[in-house]
């Protein structure tokens, strides 16, 4: 009998269980493409047919290279209806019919083999007595190769509560078809591996990210990602790892293809070998312990305390450490690590003597620098932590430490001090330095600068006194010679001083003292206030030795008689140390043997270094010349030629100035030297005649190179 019998078409439409209606089988429409391997199922409907009648079903095939050959597979009424080439696929259930109802049923082929790739038809004899309408449909089935591949390595992982698991996954395709790819983690709990897995996150073939039901939540807040690293890789990330994740987390793939009815189809599914995890619950509690190294002090000392917080994954918690100090807050630090400060300890903080710090995940620091008297007490460390619970509210678990009493005994200073100079005896006009050390200081110093008389009778003049900040304040004596800088003290460090005097003055003689103070902060801000604890001196006598003491003044000559025409030298020898503070001048004096008895200027070296001629010029046709030497010590008057005009006397005058520290000079010391008489003999007559002779011939010469008969060589 015809499976397919073609009836004059009725314009009505089919309805199962109408007598009138035409006989319609449809079938799931090609063309279908699977892949090898996979089960696969052809729905196949008749409706038109005589109502109360149960429908069978038979599927046959036909191949692309013989589309006329039917190849018989399975039937629902005939039991050995298959051909012999899908007879033992048949038997063995590989390939049966599924009814769904009494006009409906679906093929299964539950492991598609490339040879099934053809047109399959399905059948349903007739049962109403007459042929009307259609009783048969195909459809076309494609088999592809499965190209699937699924890869995630397999692994033995331990983790910790509130640990981070990442496990990566490959997934690769080779199809020439248009298909989308749905990847998925799943858990399979160690406790019922016959249970059903639970479904962490998926991406699925319309690439929309699907959550697990009970991992909503934790997707939501970023604890739990699915991302795609590149183009084959999927990577699972679960931030913040619970008891409850530990099991087999495997990988399944699944390759989707739409079929011409538009519905989407899993051609094959594919699963990665399983990673075994697991998961050590930590231990929510947690004990807070306070250290230091003692807890008696001395004001001045550094107090430093050390709270550490006993607990497991201290770093992946949020806690919050407070300091308190007799129920008083210092400062809390939350999990950000930065420190809010209590108003009695926010100067203290920016002036360095406090410091707040987190010294790891789990110890905190807190620092006075400089214990006060005040700073006696209880100190406490109140640990709160905050916890995120499954719903998403925070709830808030405080513990506290014990107290930690710190007593604080009062400073008392042991501060030493000694006083040393550049020289214990100046010269006046040189300079005086002093340096003050002070030894075993705890807080910081006030320096007094005084003077005292050397046999210690008057009373103690200040010099300058330098304040615990720094300030220099020069005293009433001294405020003028501090003005131009010939005062000048300075803290070189914390513990060192130095006074210098510049352009000592021989009232500058006597005794030296520095008076060193050490103060302490006390009380609270803002009320800060600074107490003296120490006070220690020591003194230095240093010796001004006036100039003017050791100031005086020689004439020589070796030649007190000369003969007409001959030269003669005069020393001027002046006994003071040079400085250009105290500098001297020096002039040559002359009292002619014929004049009016008077002493006149001849030259004058003056205190600047420059020359200066006076008013007694000697005779014609003599030559003088004058130097010194590079000391300012010797001062030679030579003159040549010597004739009746040069005999006479001859002093040198010394006058000693010093520089005032206004920039004006003032005259300290005058000396005279010695007399020194010069003669001039006649020669004899015949030495007269030759000496005549010669003295015009030099007159001649000299003349050229010399004004007024007066020459003057360079200083050497």
């Amino acid at each position: 009998m015809p499976k397919a019998w073609e009836c004059p078409k009725w314009n009505v439409t089919p309805n199962s269980g109408a007598s009138s209606a035409q006989r319609v089988v449809s079938v799931q429409p090609g063309p279908l493409v699977r892949t090898e391997g996979s089960h696969v199922t052809i729905w196949c409907n008749v409706t038109g047919y005589k109502e109360g009648v149960e429908q069978d079903f038979e599927w046959s095939m036909y191949l692309h290279t013989a589309p006329d050959r039917e190849i018989r597979i399975v039937s629902t009424a005939q039991p050995n209806y298959a051909y012999a080439v899908y007879s033992q696929r048949v038997n063995t259930r590989e390939i049966y019919v599924e009814r769904l109802s009494g006009d409906s049923a679906l093929l299964h082929i539950t492991k598609l083999q490339a040879k099934d790739q053809g047109v399959f038809e399905c059948y349903t004899p007739n049962t109403d007595g007459q042929y009307l309408g259609t009783y048969s449909a195909r459809t076309n089935l494609t088999v592809i190769p499965d190209t699937l591949t699924v890869m995630s390595s397999a692994q033995s992982l331990s983790k910790v509560e509130g640990d981070i698991l990442q496990l990566s996954c490959e997934v690769t395709r080779q199809t020439s078809q248009h298909t989308h790819l749905a990847v998925g983690w799943y858990l399979r709990s160690p406790d019922d591996p016959s249970a059903q897995p639970r479904d962490l996150v998926t991406l699925s073939r319309d690439f929309v990210l699907r959550p697990g039901g009970p991992y909503r939540q934790r997707l939501t807040s970023g604890d739990l990602r699915l991302d795609k690293t590149s183009t084959t890789t999927y990577r699972l990330t679960i931030y913040k790892l619970q008891p409850t994740d530990q099991g087999q987390f495997y990988c399944e793939a699944s390759e989707w293809i739409q079929d011409p009815d538009r519905s989407w189809y899993a051609m094959t599914r594919k699963q990665s070998e399983k990673t075994s995890v697991k998961v050590q619950p930590t231990d929510r509690d947690f004990s807070i312990q306070v250290t230091t190294d003692r807890r008696a002090y001395t004001a001045g000392e550094p107090l430093e305390l050390r709270c550490t917080i006993d607990a497991q994954n201290v770093a992946e918690r949020y806690f919050s450490v407070s300091w308190v100090f007799s129920s008083s807050s210092i400062a809390v630090v939350g999990p950000s690590a930065v420190p809010v400060l209590g108003a009695n300890y926010i100067e203290r903080e920016a002036a360095g003597l406090l410091t707040i710090r987190k010294d790891s995940p789990s110890v905190h620091l807190l620092k006075l620098q400089r214990l006060l008297p005040e700073d006696a007490g209880k100190y406490i460390c109140r640990v709160t932590e905050r916890e995120k619970t499954p719903t998403g509210e925070f709830i808030d678990r405080s513990k506290r430490s014990r107290n930690v009493q710190i007593t604080v005994t009062p400073q008392s200073s042991n501060i030493s001090v000694s006083l040393s100079s550049n020289s214990s005896e100046v010269m006046e006009g040189e300079h005086i330095l002093l340096t003050c050390s002070v030894y075993s200081t705890l807080g910081p110093l006030s320096i007094l600068w005084q003077w005292i008389d050397k046999d210690g009778s008057g009373p103690a003049v200040d010099v300058v006194a330098v304040d615990r900040d720094g300030t220099v304040r020069p005293g009433p004596t001294y405020r003028e010679r501090h003005s131009y800088g010939e005062v000048h003290a300075e803290r070189i460090r914390s513990d060192t001083f130095t006074l210098a005097l510049h352009n000592a003055f021989p009232s500058d003689d006597g005794q030296y003292l520095c008076s060193a103070t050490e103060w302490l902060q006390s009380g609270s801000t803002p009320d800060w206030t600074w107490q003296q604890i120490g006070e220690k001196a020591a003194t230095k006598t240093i010796m001004v030795k006036s100039v003017e003491s050791s100031f005086f003044v020689s004439a020589s000559s070796r030649t007190p008689s000369v003969t007409f025409g001959d030269s003669f030298d005069l020393q001027c020898i002046v006994k003071s140390r040079h400085n250009p503070s105290v500098p001297a001048s020096v002039t040559w004096r002359f009292q002619a043997a014929e004049g009016d008895g008077e002493f006149r200027d001849v030259v004058t070296f003056t205190r600047d270094g420059t020359l200066q001629w006076g008013e007694q010029l000697l005779g014609l046709g003599t030559r003088t010349s004058v130097d010194r030497t590079r000391s300012n010590t010797n001062f030679r008057l030579s003159v040549t030629q010597a004739g009746r005009k040069e005999a006479g006397t001859y002093q040198c005058a010394a006058v000693l100035y010093r520089r005032n520290y206004d920039g004006t000079w003032k005259t300290i010391a005058n000396r005279t030297s010695n007399l020194l008489g010069i003669s001039v003999l006649q020669p004899e007559k015949d030495e007269r005649t030759r000496s005549d002779s010669l003295a015009m011939r030099k007159k001649r010469t000299n003349v050229r190179g010399c004004r007024g008969a007066v020459c003057v060589r360079g200083a050497h």
